[in-house]
This record gives C-alpha cells, sequence and structure tokens, in this order.
C-alpha cells in the first residue's frame, strides 16, 4: 500500500514517467511491465498502449472539430482548450512511455516535468470550464476565455519548475522525498476532477428538466476510476496474466479515453445549438432563395418568352391581381409566388 508522499510502493506497481527520476538515486522500476519490440533497430515500449494513444489523439481531434462546428452552443471556446491540452498531454506521454525520448538522455527531465504540468494544466481548466455553465462570466467573452488561458499557464509554469526542481534537487526539493510533487498529482488534481464532478451534478439538477445528462458524466468519473484502480491496484497481475504483452498503463490509458469522451458527450447533451442562427444553416437558405427566383423562367416552355417584368421589377408583381397577368398567363400562385 503507497504511503503519503510516497512515489516507492506506486513507481514499483506500474511505470508512470516520472518514476525513473524519484525515489532512489537511481529512480525506481516497476516489478512488471510490458514487453517492448523492436523496430528498424530501435526499441520501442510499451506498444500496445501506443496504439490506444494513438486512437486517442485521432478521437480527440474529431471530438475538437465537433465542438467548433458547433458555432452557438455555450462554453465552445471554453471546453475546446480542456481537449487541447489533453491532446498534447497524450503526445508528451506517447513520446515518454515508448523510449522514443529516453529515461538516460538529458532531455528527459524537462519532458516529464512539462508532462506533469501540462496533466495538472489539463484538470485546472476542466475545473473552470464547470463554472462556464453557471455564467459567472459570459462564456465566449474576452474575460472568460482570457480567465482560463493565462491561469492555465500560470499553473503549468509552477507545477512545471516544481517538478524539475524535484528531479534536480534544487530549492530544497528533493527527488528522494518528492511530497510536494505527490500533493500536486493526486491531491490537487483529484480535488479538481471532484469539485467539476459536483458543480456539473448542481448544474443539471438546478438548471435542466432533462436528467439524462447525468449518465454521461457519472459514466465519465466512473471510467476514470475504474483505470486509476487499476493502473495502481492490478497492474502488476495484469502484467503477470497477460505473459507482458499488456499491463495496468493499458486499460489505464483506456479508460482515461473513454472518461474525455464522456466528458464530450456530457458537454455535448448540456447545449443546445440555436439553429436560427447557424452558419451552417444559412447555405440552406440561400439555396431556396436562388431556387424561387429561377423558379418562373423554368416552368415556361422554350417556345413562349418569359412574361415580361412589370414596371418596378420582382416587386410589382405583388400589384398584379390575382387572376394572373391580365390573364394573357396562369395566374401567379401556380408558380409558387413570391
Amino acid at each position: 500500500m503507497s504511503v503519503f508522499g510516497d512515489f516507492v510502493k506506486i513507481c514499483e506497481t506500474v511505470a508512470l514517467t516520472l518514476c525513473p527520476l524519484v525515489g532512489r538515486e537511481e529512480g525506481i522500476e516497476p516489478q512488471c511491465y510490458s514487453r517492448n519490440v523492436e523496430i528498424a533497430g530501435n526499441l520501442i515500449f510499451q506498444p500496445a498502449t501506443i496504439i490506444i494513444h494513438v486512437i486517442a489523439l485521432v478521437m480527440t481531434s474529431i471530438m475538437i472539430y465537433h465542438i467548433k462546428s458547433k458555432y452557438t452552443a455555450v462554453g465552445r471556446k471554453e471546453i475546446v482548450m480542456f481537449f487541447y491540452l489533453y491532446m498534447m498531454v497524450t503526445f508528451l506521454e506517447l513520446l515518454l512511455v515508448s523510449g522514443i525520448v529516453p529515461a538516460a538522455s538529458n532531455v528527459y527531465p524537462y519532458f516529464v516535468a512539462g508532462h506533469i504540468g501540462l496533466i495538472t494544466a489539463t484538470f485546472w481548466c476542466l475545473l473552470l470550464n464547470g463554472f462556464v455553465g453557471f455564467q459567472f462570466a459570459e462564456d465566449g467573452t474576452p474575460l472568460s476565455l482570457w480567465s482560463i488561458r493565462i491561469s492555465s499557464l500560470v499553473v503549468f509554469l509552477a507545477v512545471f519548475g516544481l517538478s524539475f526542481a524535484t528531479f534536480r534537487n534544487i530549492a530544497g526539493f528533493s527527488p528522494l522525498h518528492p511530497l510536494a510533487l505527490w500533493i500536486v498529482l493526486y491531491v490537487f488534481n483529484g480535488a479538481a476532477l471532484a469539485i467539476y464532478f459536483i458543480l456539473q451534478i448542481v448544474l443539471v439538477l438546478n438548471t435542466l428538466d432533462d436528467r439524462w445528462p447525468l449518465g454521461d458524466i457519472l459514466f465519465g468519473i466512473s471510467f476514470y476510476v475504474i483505470g486509476q484502480v487499476i493502473l495502481y491496484l492490478f497492474s502488476v497481475k495484469i502484467c503477470d496474466t497477460a505473459k507482458h504483452y499488456i499491463d495496468g498503463l493499458f486499460f489505464g490509458t483506456i479508460c482515461t479515453l473513454l472518461g474525455v469522451m464522456m466528458v464530450y458527450k456530457y458537454w455535448d447533451s448540456i447545449t443546445k445549438e440555436d439553429l436560427e442562427f447557424s452558419v451552417g444553416s444559412k447555405q440552406n437558405v440561400w439555396e431556396v432563395k436562388e431556387l424561387l427566383e429561377e423558379e418562373p423562367y423554368s416552368n415556361y416552355s422554350s417556345s413562349y418568352p418569359p412574361p415580361p417584368l412589370p414596371q418596378g421589377g420582382f416587386n410589382g408583381y405583388s400589384q398584379q391581381p390575382q387572376g394572373g397577368y391580365n390573364n394573357a398567363y396562369p395566374p401567379q400562385q401556380q408558380y409558387g409566388g413570391y
């Protein structure tokens, strides 16, 4: 069982990206981890998990596209920041767990510090998005957008500095006793997620008539919690049972992706786009207008000339009697009218 502020038990169970840098002088190696494969003379670690990371990048891109296509949805610009941050976390994690950035390289601590900083900034961004629905600041305004951007950047820089100082034994922070880093990863991030979850329950119960979005947010938090339980409690058992082909990191990554997808599903279910002002609907209106303008001429045979325009152009049609154009042509309503 893990001790508060101690990464030793955690890193002996699962191969986190920071494990080579904390706990002991030489880092901590897990008891069991996924086997590596050789591609073009290079060893690639966690191949199954890398596949999930690639799928996560593709799925996140699709979700971002759909969010951007909802032009008038509430909180569109705010929630898309969360998905951008998750995409960056996934990409950095892919580089680190695969060994593309080797643990023995000089730049590895920088990448890990950036990875931890992005993780915390992602949780922080999700927390702030939890307040958007309460309209403390109108969504889409500079106040709403830049408060999230600037505060997320500050959180990232602060946690990056804390992580790097811990890895390099700077300013009293020690890699052998990384208590502050442990608090950030598990206490601060966990509290941000819990507050977001509570805020969304309050939002749905107090402001929405539909209760179905509660199912989305419950599924999302359930997927994430299940993934963390598998990751930290059953990783070694899974690894031994699967003969080192996969470990808990594989299932933890899948469950995190599912949790993020449910965040998108929840946001989509509580936001309704106003089709009257949707950019996508304007094209259809224009097409109908063009058809109405072309229709009177297309209904006459080519052997007859089109009816003469009355004085005043198309607006003059409204002044003609209902019987048609001096009874020389069929009534106006036969052609759909203007």
